[in-house]
């Protein structure tokens, strides 16, 4: 099998979710129309990990019509987390290229086409992230350079008009230098977990997410690890759009959850504090 997906869900937008598996049919679509070997064989399995809704209520199956995907559900496992809830999908299947995606995510036809045709021609590459833009069409800056305790204070909470003091600061954090202009750009040390097209055999290598993020960082640790087997790329002619990324209206729940996992990163990686 050439490609899977992966798709963790918990009470999602429907109307997001809908859109989300739309466009990643017209991918897969466009992707295996332009394979000259495609052929009759099983070519691509959607995996949704029901982590807390009910997906029997939504046409997951209407919105992936005529895309020639194979779909799973795994359900009735209560809500295991993000990373616990893709590493079960992972450990299901076998396919040369894996990607893991949010519900909230609006995926380029040409995106998966143009990405497989990255690792083709870069075989030292184990993980492409996308350009992601917003629903304004505007640039999100979701690669990022390692994090300080300040920089991750700013950038979940910190108000607008406080902010803006501190740009130059946010800026370097979030790799507006590198990200400005439409080139490749090798090895960013994190990359957004929204969506991260890997190699499997890398990512089967590094054991999938680690079970100690509960939900936070756990894209940080993973893009981390990637590193000591293969390369990580950012490749801007792979585009999405990205309608999360509203890290400043955490409740108090979300909070407590993103400190856990900001502690348990630094933990590991180590400490940074200004």
């Amino acid at each position: 099998m050439l490609i899977s997906i992966s798709i963790v869900v918990y009470w999602p937008q429907k109307q997001r979710l809908y859109e989300t598996l739309r466009t990643l049919g017209i991918a897969l679509k466009f992707l295996k129309s332009s394979l000259t070997k495609a052929g009759n064989q099983l070519f691509s399995t959607l995996i949704l990990i029901d982590n807390g809704s009910d997906l029997s209520e939504f046409a997951y199956r209407a919105a992936l019509a005529n895309s020639d995907v194979e779909i799973l559900v795994l359900s009735g496992h209560g809500n295991i987390g993000y990373g616990q809830g893709h590493n079960l999908a992972i450990s299901k299947v076998r396919s040369q290229y894996h990607l893991i995606l949010n519900p909230d995510v609006r995926i380029d036809k040409d995106a998966l086409r143009k990405a497989i045709y990255f690792f083709d021609n870069h075989i030292d590459v184990g993980l492409v992230a996308p350009r992601i833009l917003d629903d304004k069409g505007k640039l999100q800056y979701l690669c990022r350079r390692y994090p300080t305790v300040v920089d991750l204070l700013l950038r979940g909470f910190m108000p607008k008009p406080i902010m803006k003091y501190f740009y130059s600061r946010l800026a370097r954090y979030e790799m507006h230098d590198a990200l400005i202009r439409h080139n490749v750009v090798w090895d960013p040390l994190i990359i957004s977990g929204c969506f991260m097209l890997f190699h499997m055999d890398v990512l089967k290598k590094l054991g999938g997410f680690d079970s100690r993020y509960f939900l936070y960082f756990e894209d940080y640790d993973l893009s981390l690890r990637t590193h000591t087997v293969a390369r990580v790329a950012y490749v801007p002619s792979v585009c999405i759009v990205h309608y999360g990324g509203k890290a400043a209206r955490k409740n108090l729940k979300h909070i407590g959850m993103f400190t856990v996992s900001a502690c348990n990163f630094f933990n590991r990686f180590g400490w940074k504090w200004l």
